[in-house]
């Protein structure tokens, strides 16, 4: 076989077996424009679609997603190393979204009444909207933006991460056997450049991307430079927060779910243990025990917790991290190397004493490497949550609810859940503020966020 350049493909590798299980050349010029082009005529036809209509076009989607569900799911877990049960997971889960916008969604896009009687609001599709999204979740992160902005009558330009694009093209052909119209959701597989000209061209109306902090600014610069609407979820490093007088076995129990899912490459995953300093001993032993029962190994085998992580390169990255943190003087209690052989493997790391002026405590760390972190009260917790460039969202596990709730309003993340991990749902809002990003996805807020909301008044004299 040729060689194949990633300057002129997208190219995916099992991250597992090392081995290129597809290339995709880049779209031409022409590609590129022939694809505005559908989504803007396609835009023109779907907005005259009834919302009716349309919801029952996101039950089809369920349906074809359901059929499809282990195809779809073998691809995840095969591109970026997902054990297969997560990929499942993932692949059910954008099932149930598509059914919940289906029932609920319409609601959200309903005229509004206001104080004044005959004046009301609408809510307007903009366009074509381009979204620039991560390989962590290649089908639920595509889904979780494509369903609401569908629903409100937008039409959908992804442009996925280069090694998804297998995903990219099985969820494209998936919506096509859903019966959707062309034009509606599109696919670009273009180079960064590729990317500036679409957000320059005038079919698309706004910009949404998920991915790095670094990744936000360029797009964020270039949607403003172009004067587009955007929504950016960007990095995450989320503190866990354990307070002396939680169940200890349900904090642990989560915080080992929370921080190494997905092989701990997640946005929102745990990423710092803050615990108070009474139970910070028994805490990092019972994390340290789960920890080390979490098989490690072949991402198609039904039991395996952790598979490779997604890329070789971010594996290089994170051990500069890893190794950064000890050399600043943190305890290194579990793992803490590559694993050698075939398989881009990390060992599920575990560091305490971990300090605010350490690596592990300032970054965020993509890959299975949990941080703990002692703090003397839920103050200096709150304290030590908020000393961070990221606020996505935080976990607070405490007996004390009413502590826990004045807590939150200390908190500066999108999202705080108590007495449970943090986790996406189609009910409630996602979203950070700081460099976590701005805009919200998911819940009535996802629907309208992508929308021109209209104010008709009549008679206004």
């Amino acid at each position: 076989m040729s060689q194949i350049s990633s300057l002129t493909h997208a190219i995916s590798v099992d991250p597992h077996s090392g081995e290129q299980i597809g290339h995709y050349a880049f779209d031409t010029d022409a590609a590129l424009d022939a694809a505005l082009q559908r989504a803007k005529v396609g835009f023109n036809q779907w907005r005259k679609v009834s919302l009716g209509q349309r919801s029952e076009y996101l039950v089809a989607l369920a349906d074809a997603l359901q059929a499809n569900h282990e195809a779809l799911a073998v691809m995840i877990s095969r591109e970026i190393g997902k054990p297969i049960s997560q990929a499942r997971g993932e692949v059910s889960k954008c099932v149930g979204l598509c059914q919940w916008y289906a029932e609920h969604g319409p609601a959200m896009l309903a005229p509004e009444p206001t104080q004044i009687e005959k004046a009301r609001i609408e809510y307007r599709p903009l366009g074509p909207i381009l979204a620039v999204m991560p390989w962590n979740f290649p089908v639920w992160q595509v889904l979780r933006g494509a369903v609401p902005a569908l629903l409100a009558g937008n039409t959908y330009v992804l442009k996925h991460a280069p090694n998804v694009m297998g995903s990219a093209y099985l969820m494209l052909d998936i919506i096509r056997q859903a019966g959707l119209p062309e034009g509606i959701f599109e696919v670009l597989n273009v180079t960064p450049e590729g990317v500036t000209r679409a957000i320059n061209d005038p079919r698309i109306a706004a910009v949404t991307l998920t991915g790095s902090v670094r990744a936000g600014m360029a797009i964020g610069a270039q949607a403003g430079a172009a004067l587009k609407k955007c929504v950016l979820e960007l990095g995450g490093s989320d503190p866990f927060i354990v307070l002396a007088d939680a169940d200890l076995d349900a904090a642990v129990k989560a915080a080992v779910i929370g921080r190494y899912q997905n092989t701990g490459q997640v946005c929102a995953a745990a990423k710092r243990l803050i615990v108070e300093d009474s139970i910070v001993d028994e805490f990092t032993r019972k994390f340290v025990e789960a920890t080390r029962q979490l098989k490690v190994g072949n991402p198609l085998e039904d039991d395996t917790y952790i598979g490779p992580m997604a890329r070789y390169d971010l594996r290089d990255e994170l051990d500069g991290q890893v190794q950064a943190t000890l050399a600043e003087g943190a305890t290194l209690l579990l793992g803490g190397k590559k694993v050698e052989g075939v398989g881009n493997f990390y060992e599920p790391t575990v560091f305490a004493g971990v300090t605010s002026t350490m690596t592990a405590f300032k970054q965020e760390l993509f890959g299975p490497v949990a941080a703990i972190i002692s703090a003397r009260d839920a103050e200096h917790a709150v304290e030590l949550a908020n000393d961070s460039e990221f606020g996505l969202a935080a976990t607070i596990y405490t007996a004390d609810v009413a502590l826990a709730e004045r807590m939150t309003e200390a908190l500066d993340t999108g999202g705080v859940f108590i007495n449970g991990y943090c986790a996406s749902d189609p009910r409630v809002a996602f979203g950070g503020v700081k460099k976590s990003g701005f805009g919200r996805e998911l819940s009535h807020f996802g629907v309208r966020e992508f929308c021109n909301v209209q104010t008709v008044w009549l008679d206004r004299n």
